[in-house]
């Protein structure tokens, strides 16, 4: 199956450079946000917020009179990006130490580490301090509240957060914010948890300074890294039975499997791991000291190198982690297979491939995967995310769910499209108006942002709420097909989904916010021509002038239907038949009364006549209306077969 997305980037090299201070260009950004008390780092995977933090931390040490900072990670393995790091050889006034005794995402228990924690916040002498997110928690339970005044709490992949009570470190970080007068850095590569709960609460999100540097700016700023690909590989029954089709062990490949917890997974998951290391070749030996497990392949007897990090023993775990933090050569590893490790902040420069078999269903969890494959690297000019999705059968009574399962995939690289594509800049069209400055297009009858609040979200939230536009049950069915008119998905759905994730905004302001994502979606996910000087943005199967645009018109147009309809052109007949009469059966509100009567007295004159079945997409209401029981009743024969 071909890319979902094809992205060519500039290799401008902007996005590695340099300044006298050493700072790369994310880093520079944000430190010109240096004296903000509390800042909110959105950054892609791979540009450079560790090394940010320590510009920043070292700044509030020196210069702003703050006594000590802690760095909280979410899992040991990330702290070790932020070990004691040469700083000043590159232009900056200090280097970043960490003593190895304040070290704390090492091997231990949490009582220990409580206990070193307690001792930092006493030792006068101390200043930095990294542990994890688990270890921040409980010793904020341990030390006096008072004794984090003028210290700088640096919070890394921010996102573990929420607004919702029964999230600890969400307490913990806003009874610091009201209590003391400790400064708050949090960084994140996504601002989406995958659920409903909003990281912070309006009134603690305004508190904060924010820096974004998006990916295009980081892709786009590359040496090496020319294109990305986003695609999909469907598999029947067992994905082991598959994974020979695209995994290439000639690519730096990072291989998660699915959660065991998943339908995709055979509840075994150290089997799995054998099964894939016998697709590949035979284990010839594993190195004692490092785990490195050797694997002559199949194909012409070369030896791959592999990591397991499925194996959750901690002595077998911490050798290899041990190993790949050290680990400096293109041809020092080949192949990682991991379950829930090597996302989050983990760093294999060499990655050419993020091979994901199941669905993910949260957003931040893909554009970590992600990011893994999108370093810049001189081994490679192509990276490559895939993601192995189960094909829904008809005959499978999970079909509903891997149907949804589908969808929701498709729809994630629709946004990751958007997310990768450059930002445009939406005006409203005047009669007097100037020439449009580059990057922005100008709409007849569009509404710019009137408060400060919506212009916020604009600016920096907007891929974040898409992200929870595209998960919703609704806006998934209406958006796979033809049988919701656009309007609604634009003017009612989406509407909806804005006031119940902003529900302070008032109606005025939900109609501009509404206009920015339905306007930038259909711009981004149409295909932009340039003819004889004049620009044509392809939507609804038509090319229109950009300079002709106006919002009515992008309101006919459904701003997600691309997903749909390039899934339907790489899909059997059949297949495509099965989801959309999953979605269709979904969605249709009839009784077995009126179904059994249409079947039995309308449906059979009407094929007699017509020579085909009733047409759901039908605009004469009663032959959509047949077609409809016909699809309720096929889908309760089969739930009905599969219960005996």
């Amino acid at each position: 199956m071909p890319n979902f997305v094809d992205v060519t980037y500039a290799q401008t090299g902007n996005s590695l450079n340099t300044n006298s201070l050493g700072m790369r260009d994310m880093q520079e950004k944000a430190f010109e946000a240096k004296d903000a008390q509390y800042l909110l780092l959105k950054a892609p995977p791979a540009s450079g917020k560790s090394r940010a933090l320590m510009f920043l931390a070292l700044d509030k040490l020196f210069n702003q009179r703050l006594r000590k900072v802690i760095v909280a990670v979410p899992e040991r393995s990330i702290g070790s990006s932020f070990a004691s790091t040469d700083l000043t050889t590159y232009g900056f006034f200090a280097d970043w130490e960490v003593a190895s005794k304040y070290n704390l995402c090492t091997p231990g228990g949490d009582k220990s580490k409580v206990k070193a924690f307690a001792g930092f916040m006493d030792d006068s002498n101390a200043t930095v301090l990294v542990c994890t997110h688990a270890t921040l928690r409980f010793a904020f339970d341990a030390v006096a509240e008072d004794k984090f005044n003028d210290c700088l709490i640096a919070i890394d992949e921010f996102h573990h957060i929420s607004a919702d009570a029964e999230n600890r470190l969400g307490e913990v970080m806003r009874s610091i914010m009201s209590n003391t007068s400790a400064h708050i850095i949090a960084m994140t590569g996504s601002y989406f948890r995958g659920d409903s709960v909003p990281v912070l609460l309006p009134e603690e999100e305004a508190k904060f300074q924010k820096v974004i540097y998006n990916y295009f700016q980081q892709l786009n700023g590359y040496k090496h890294l020319k294109t990305l690909g986003i695609g999909y590989h469907f598999y029947q029954r067992s994905y082991l039975t598959a994974i020979d089709e695209v995994l290439d062990t000639d690519k730096k490949t990072i291989l998660h499997i699915p959660s065991v917890n998943s339908g995709e997974s055979t509840k075994e998951k150290y089997k799995e791991v054998d099964r894939i290391l016998d697709t590949i070749g035979d284990v010839v030996s594993q190195d004692e000291t490092t785990g490195v497990i050797n694997v002559k392949r199949h194909k012409d007897g070369k030896i791959i190198k592999v990591a397991d990090l499925v194996n959750d023993n901690p002595k077998d775990r911490d050798k290899i982690t041990a190993y790949m933090r050290v680990m400096d050569a293109v041809d020092d590893l080949d192949l990682i297979i991991a379950l829930g490790m090597a996302k989050e902040g983990f760093d294999w420069p060499y990655c050419e491939h993020a091979l994901t078999v199941g669905y993910r269903g949260s957003l931040t969890e893909i554009i970590q995967i992600i990011g893994r494959a999108t370093r810049d690297s001189s081994n490679k000019t192509h990276s490559q995310f895939t993601n192995l999705i189960a094909q829904p059968d008809a005959e499978d009574g999970m079909v509903k769910l891997s149907v949804n399962n589908m969808l929701k995939a498709i729809s994630a690289s629709l946004l990751m499209e958007q997310v990768l594509a450059p930002n445009f800049v939406f005006k409203t069209k005047k009669f007097d108006d100037e020439e449009a400055k580059p990057g922005t297009i100008k709409i007849g009858g569009f509404k710019e942002p009137s408060t400060e609040r919506v212009k916020d979200i604009v600016d920096s939230d907007l891929n974040d709420l898409k992200a929870t536009i595209l998960q919703d049950d609704q806006i998934l069915k209406a958006s796979a097909g033809e049988a919701v008119d656009p309007e609604v998905i634009n003017k009612v759905l989406i509407p909806k989904i804005i006031q119940k994730k902003y529900p302070e905004l008032t109606a005025e302001e939900v109609e501009e916010i509404r206009q920015h994502v339905v306007v930038d979606s259909a711009v981004k996910n149409g295909e932009v021509k340039e003819v004889g000087g004049k620009k044509f943005v392809r939507m609804a199967g038509k090319f229109v002038n950009i300079d002709d645009l106006h919002i009515n018109m992008i309101d006919k147009v459904n701003p997600f239907q691309k997903a749909f309809e390039v899934l339907s052109k790489n899909v059997t007949a059949n297949l495509l038949r099965v989801i959309q009469d999953t979605i269709d059966a979904g969605r249709i509100d009839i009784s077995d009364e009126e179904a059994v009567i249409l079947y039995r007295d309308k449906i059979p004159p009407f094929m007699k006549q017509h020579g085909r079945e009733p047409n759901i997409n039908s605009n004469d209401p009663s032959e959509k209306r047949m077609a409809e029981a016909i699809v309720y009743l096929r889908h309760k024969r089969k739930e009905q077969a599969r219960q005996k």
